[in-house]
């Protein structure tokens, strides 16, 4: 079983716990040691090794100037005395060590021990600092800051390989410091599982007897506090429940908060405080001074009723008080009553009853015991929680609560209630104050309301990276952001590594091979960091490493005694180290993935574990939104390659337009919009542009089916608004297929579809609730022409309309999704405008368009996909068509085939004219046996020869195999074999049977 806070025990360790003796030997002779080892004293050998440390030294520093009689001294003494006790005959060495290593007390279960031991174990004063000492518990619990055992070999030194240890940090519960250090030292045969739960016990106890030290301060404020509002006499009694009764709870809030501000800047000092709801108060802080010489202020909020021309005028954020004798002469109104909250003594003249029946005399003699109650463990609770009790908690707030009860009596080595005013640092409040009402807001010493605002502090900035982390789905801006909101109200400076993959949206397999500086963000520019867009190599010893290791944030206080990260690299750090003093490094971690390492730095000041903490859960939520951002990078890179791949990657050839175009998916995520250029029988080309709702896979996936299904529908020769009514049914018929739609309509799509005939020079479109096309005539005048609407598709039922337009050469027609002009921040006329603006340049090709209208028409962040299609349309030369119209005569098939032959030689096309002769047999034979005249018959010289036969009927040809005994039905089977493609367009009467021959046909 593994303990919160502890490491488990490495697997195969040496019985009799020698700990890992043949991976220490392995170590000590430079051989790699990367399993088997616990990593915090695999991490501790290695920091011991780079200071040059010998495992054979036995002189360890010793300090003559320890201080025997301090605050931990203090704490620490009773519970050490019930510990021997209670290990009294065992071999148990406990010590008490401060936060630099030194030892300050011993006791020994067995007092034979302290004869027995060489001195540095018996003795207080030596110094086990991990830099002096190497791998032991007292050490190691300071660097790892937390309980940690050590056994046999696991100790760096030699003469400590018989013994075992566990070891934990005790600190200050008022500000999160260690102050110290409480360790169980004994022979290696003695492991027991209950030490550890025993020395949890023994540290919180040494912690409670801490935090009553400071809670002892605070009560002996709040006694002369009374005390000397008592002797003021009937006119100078404190109301403390005056600002409970006069304010609601959250101005009560406003007021606190304001006082610890005031203690914390230990001055006296008035300031005006403007509540929410509009009203001033004005609150003042008076130094004072007990008994036992504990120095503190009273914070005291100057009520309403002041009489006329007797108000205090006291100077917004004043450092020093007016001069209050000036203003005695003041007439008051009578002093209010004094009722007091639960737990609290009144401050009035004659003996008055405690909460608990006792009756107390004026001057509140004590009544509290050493330990001062349990409202003293309570109360100042507060404080290190940073609620409502700051800076005193159930001693010194208005609203201390009945858990306060004990407090006031307090205890007698503080000293009674009985310091008057006027003394040195004493509260200056006679008979005749010019403050017409107050109450008492809060009491406390300015270190301790420091460490109340800066536990609310804390508070406020995680509150506030809930807001500012993650606002994007950027993971380099989500860094960005994290360090943005550290600096500088946590740390002075913030470099944020993550790997190459990570930014890619990938999962890095190696996040220490790819490591690269992504975010560098100080409060000043110019420091010697490595810069953004380096690669980051950091060494086995560097604090970045081993947090990476340990998946824990590791905290490095002082940074020119921090051996693993002057090792890394000690040129580097050595430039550093005159700009920055502490360290904090994070990992990046979010749902098993290591995301990269967050560094914090602090110049003027060293880090605390309250600010590890902080720093820990800042980069925990940052590593969520980076984790979000990562995934979502990886799928919109996904869904944009697919979207992409969907998309035409070349233009077909074709003499009928000049083509340019352009796909610019959404910033947020990638949609479903497409275009296409489809070349159509007759020198025609089909121009399509299409938007599936919604984003994301599905919408990508969609989109190419319809794209597919689009180009089929027009290479069968369907006129537009036969194609868009193919696509409205598919699309529905979609919908209904897909098992989470349950047909609510959850897929549609707009569209438009444009035939150009360069033959005719006229356009054939159609939209289903696509925005119109833009069209640029040669003079440069722009259009948007009057095309019916018609419904998106999906919703079914409803026609749709086609409509011609005449498109003179040189004309371009502009197509384009709604990306392009509907964004929220803009209206779509105005952008209308703008894009017939960005147009109307004839002379501009088609790729020099598209640009300029990206460039000036399309959002700078758009939210929707883009995509753009402009075709400058060109006209067949007339000289390259012949045209024949003929009656239904067989008589004509001759004289019609020797007329296109002519023709084929005067294009010089003589390579070809057997083929065409041929096929317009063939074509003519069939129209005139099977079909109804007129007949017609085109040949179009393009890019190749097209051979058109048309009539009035609507019966189109099948070719078949053609059994050995048939006499005919071999004629289509010729014209496939002899031209390139064949096959039929429908015309709103009749039919046209075309065949396309390659130009070096034979």
């Amino acid at each position: 079983m593994v303990r919160s806070g502890e490491e488990p025990k490495p697997a195969g360790r040496a019985t009799e716990g020698t700990g890992p003796a043949r991976l220490r030997e392995r170590f000590l002779q430079g051989e790699p040691v990367d399993t088997g080892v616990r990593t915090s004293i695999l991490n501790s050998w290695r920091r011991s090794r780079s200071l040059g440390l010998s495992p054979d030294g036995t002189d360890l520093p010793y300090r003559e100037d320890f201080d025997a009689g301090g605050r931990i001294v203090r704490a620490a003494v009773p519970v050490l005395d019930r510990l021997q006790i209670a290990f009294s005959g065992s071999q148990i060495n406990i010590s008490v060590a401060d936060a630099n290593g030194t030892v300050l007390l011993r006791r020994f279960g067995d007092p034979s021990m302290a004869r027995n031991l060489p001195a540095i174990q018996r003795v207080p004063g030596f110094v086990f600092a991990e830099q002096v000492a190497g791998t032991n518990g007292i050490g190691l619990a300071l660097a790892e800051r937390q309980l940690i055992r050590v056994y046999g070999a696991e100790h760096f030194a030699e003469r400590s390989q018989g013994n075992a240890c566990v070891a934990m940090p005790v600190r200050d519960p008022l500000n999160g410091r260690i102050e110290g250090v409480l360790c169980f030292g004994y022979p290696r045969s003695f492991e027991q599982p209950a030490l550890g739960a025993a020395i949890r016990r023994a540290a919180e106890n040494i912690e409670r007897r801490l935090l009553g030290q400071s809670s002892a301060h605070e009560r002996a404020l709040l006694r002369t506090y009374l005390a000397a509002g008592s002797e003021a006499g009937a006119h100078g009694g404190i109301a403390l429940d005056a600002v409970a009764d006069e304010f609601h709870p959250r101005d009560q809030a406003v007021l606190r908060e304001k006082a610890a501000e005031l203690i914390s800047r230990g001055q006296r000092a008035a300031i005006d405080v403007t509540l929410p709801g509009g009203r001033r108060v004005t609150l003042v802080s008076r130094p004072m001074t007990s008994a036992s010489g504990v120095r503190g202020f009273a914070v005291e909020a100057v009520l309403p009723g002041a009489p006329a021309g007797g108000a205090l005028v006291l100077p917004h954020q004043a450092d020093e008080l007016p001069d209050l004798a000036a203003l005695a002469a003041a007439q008051l109104p009578a002093r209010p009553s004094v009722t007091l909250p639960s737990g609290y003594l009144a401050a009035a003249s004659g003996p008055a009853v405690a909460p608990d029946g006792d009756r107390l005399p004026a001057g509140y003699g004590d009544t509290g015991g050493a330990e001062g109650g349990r409202g003293a463990a309570d109360g100042a609770g507060g404080v290190a929680d940073g609620g409502p009790g700051v800076a005193g908690g159930g001693a010194g707030t208005v609203d201390g609560g009945g858990d306060g009860g004990g407090d006031v009596g307090g205890d007698a080595a503080d000293g009674g209630g009985d310091a008057p005013y006027g003394g040195s640092g004493a509260v200056d409040d006679r008979t005749g104050s010019p403050f017409p009402a107050r109450g008492l807001v809060m009491v406390g010493e300015p270190h301790v309301g420091a460490y109340a605002l800066a536990a609310r502090r804390r508070l406020e900035l995680l509150s506030e990276a809930s807001a500012r982390i993650g606002t994007t789905l950027d993971v380099r801006r989500t860094a960005e952001e994290l360090a943005e909101t550290a600096v500088p109200r946590l740390a002075d400076f913030v470099t944020i590594d993550l790997p190459d993959a990570v930014l890619r949206g990938e999962e890095s397999a190696d996040p220490l091979a790819d490591l690269r500086r992504t975010v560098l963000h100080g409060v000043r520019d110019g420091l010697p960091f490595t810069q953004p867009g380096k690669r980051i190599e950091f060494g086995p010893t560097a604090p970045q490493l081993r947090c990476l290791t340990s998946g824990e944030a590791v905290l490095e206080p002082d940074l020119k005694a921090a051996a693993g990260w002057l090792a890394q690299d000690p040129e580097h750090t050595a430039h550093l180290l005159a700009h920055v003093q502490s360290l904090i490094a994070v990992p990046l971690l979010a749902r098993g993935v290591v995301l990269g390492i967050a560094s914090f730095y602090r110049a003027g000041s060293s880090f605390g574990d309250d600010d590890r903490s902080l720093a820990q859960e800042l980069a925990a939520r940052a590593a969520l939104s980076i984790d979000n951002a990562r995934r979502y990078t990886h799928e919109r890179t996904m869904v944009l390659a697919l979207q992409r791949r969907l998309l035409p990657h070349g233009l077909p050839d074709q003499d009928a337009v000049e083509v340019a175009h352009r796909y610019l998916p959404a910033e947020s995520d990638v949609g479903g919009d497409w275009y296409d250029v489809i070349p159509l029988s007759g020198t025609r080309v089909g121009l399509l542009v299409g938007d599936v709702v919604g984003h994301g896979m599905l919408s990508a996936a969609t989109m190419g089916r319809l794209r597919t299904a689009a180009r089929s529908f027009a290479e069968l020769d369907f006129s537009p608004d036969e194609v868009l009514t193919h696509l409205d049914n598919l699309v529905g018929r979609l919908d209904r297929e897909d098992p989470d739609g349950k047909g609510a309509g959850v897929i549609g799509a707009t569209c438009l579809y444009a035939v150009y005939d360069p033959t005719e020079q006229r356009c054939l479109m159609a939209r289903a609730g696509h925005p119109p096309p833009a069209l640029v005539h040669p003079d440069g005048t722009v259009s948007y022409p009057d095309l019916p609407a018609g419904p998106p598709l999906g919703l079914g039922g409803l026609p749709f309309d086609t409509v011609g337009i005449d498109l003179p050469e040189g004309s371009q027609l502009v197509l384009y999704t709604d990306g392009l002009i509907e964004d929220r921040n803009r209206d779509v006329d105005v952008v209308l405008e703008q894009l017939r603006t960005a147009l109307a340049h004839p002379e501009r090709a088609p790729e020099d368009t598209c640009q300029a209208v990206l460039d000036t028409v399309a959002p700078a962040h758009p939210h929707d996909d883009i995509a753009l299609l402009v075709a400058r349309v060109h006209a067949l030369d007339p000289g390259r068509i012949a045209t024949w119209e003929l009656p239904a005569d067989p008589a004509v098939v001759a004289e019609t085939r020797a007329s296109a032959m002519r023709r084929m030689a005067d294009w010089g096309l003589d390579e070809t004219a057997f083929a065409v002769e041929l096929i317009l047999s063939e074509l003519i034979t069939n129209a005139i046996r099977h079909g109804a005249g007129p007949i017609r018959v085109r040949l179009l010289y393009g890019r190749t020869l097209i051979c058109e036969v048309s009539d009035v009927s609507n019966t189109a040809p099948h070719l078949r195999r053609a059994a050995s005994t048939d006499e005919g039905g071999r004629g289509l089977f010729l014209v496939a074999q002899l031209s390139q493609s064949w096959g039929t367009r429908y015309l709103p009467e009749g039919k046209v049977i075309w065949a396309e021959c390659g130009l070096d046909a034979a």
